[in-house]
C-alpha cells in the first residue's frame, strides 16, 4: 500500500475511533443500522460541533512542538522535583518508525536529549546498520523525567506520563514502533512477560504495530544479545519496505 494511502487510512480509522469514544461518553452503546431510528441527541457533541463551527477555533491536530512546550514546566508527578530537564524526544516529526525507551538517565537529564552516552551511540550504530539515522526516525521514552538514581518508574508516574507519549504518537502517526527493553515493552503492552519472550514478536499499541527488542544498555552488558536484536531489526526493515 502506498505511504500516502496508508496514512489516509490511518487518519480515517483514528477519526472513527474518536467518534465512537464520543458516543460512548454520551451513553450511546449501540449504533442503529441505516434506515433505523436516528441516534439520540448528545448535548456534549453538539457543543463540540458548535465550537468547531465558530470562526477562529483551531481544529487541526497538535504538533510535537506544542506538546513539548506544554511539558517544559510539567508538574504532573513528583519526578519534576529532581529533574534537570524534561527529555521530550528527538527526530523526524513525520517518522515512519518511532523507538521508545524507558526513561532518561543522568546524561539525558543533563542534555534534555534521549539516548546519549554509550547506549545512545550503540543505538546510532544499530540505526546505521538499518540504513537509518536519528533524523529519519523519532526517539523518545515512556517517562520524560529521570527517576532518582535511575530506578524503575512507579505506576503512578507511568499513568501521569503515558498521555504525552500517546499524544506524541498521534502527532507523528508512525507506521511502526520499536520498544527498547523490558520496562518500555511491559509498560506499553501492559504485560508482565519477560522481554525474552516478548521480543521478536509483533504486538500493537494504539493501533500501531509494535516490535519489542532488547535495550542498547543490555547489549553493552550482554553482547551475545546483538544477534537477536539484529534479527528483530530485519523484521522492521522488511515491514518498512512493504508498500
Amino acid at each position: 500500500m502506498p505511504d500516502k494511502l496508508y496514512q489516509e487510512c490511518r487518519e480515517v480509522i483514528a477519526q472513527s475511533r474518536g467518534v465512537l469514544q464520543d458516543l460512548l461518553m454520551c451513553g450511546v452503546d449501540t449504533i442503529p443500522r441505516a434506515g433505523e431510528d436516528s441516534l439520540p441527541d448528545c448535548p456534549e457533541m453538539a457543543e463540540v460541533e458548535r465550537k468547531q463551527m465558530q470562526p477562529g477555533v483551531d481544529c487541526r491536530p497538535e504538533t510535537l512542538d506544542e506538546i513539548e512546550a506544554e511539558l517544559v514546566n510539567c508538574q504532573v508527578c513528583a519526578l519534576c522535583k529532581e529533574r534537570s530537564k524534561v527529555v521530550f524526544g528527538v527526530g523526524n516529526p513525520n517518522a515512519q518508525l518511532v523507538l521508545v525507551g524507558e526513561a532518561p538517565g543522568k546524561e539525558e537529564d543533563n542534555q534534555g536529549v534521549p539516548f546519549v552516552g554509550e547506549a545512545g551511540q550503540l543505538l546510532d550504530r544499530i540505526l546505521y546498520a538499518m540504513k537509518l539515522n536519528r533524523d529519519q526516525v523519532y526517539i523518545c521514552n515512556v517517562i520524560k523525567c529521570r527517576p532518582p538514581k535511575n530506578r524503575d518508574p512507579q505506576p503512578e508516574e507511568i499513568a501521569a506520563c503515558e498521555q504525552f507519549l500517546k499524544r506524541q504518537l498521534d502527532a507523528i502517526r508512525p507506521r511502526l514502533i520499536i520498544t527498547l527493553g523490558r520496562f518500555a515493552t511491559q509498560a506499553l503492552l501492559n504485560s508482565k512477560e519477560p522481554i525474552g519472550q516478548l521480543r521478536g514478536h509483533w504486538h500493537e499499541y494504539q493501533g500501531i504495530p509494535l516490535l519489542p527488542t532488547y535495550h542498547p544498555a543490555y547489549l553493552l552488558r550482554t553482547p551475545s544479545g546483538k544477534r537477536d536484536v539484529w534479527e528483530d531489526m530485519k523484521q522492521v526493515m522488511h515491514r518498512l519496505r512493504e508498500e
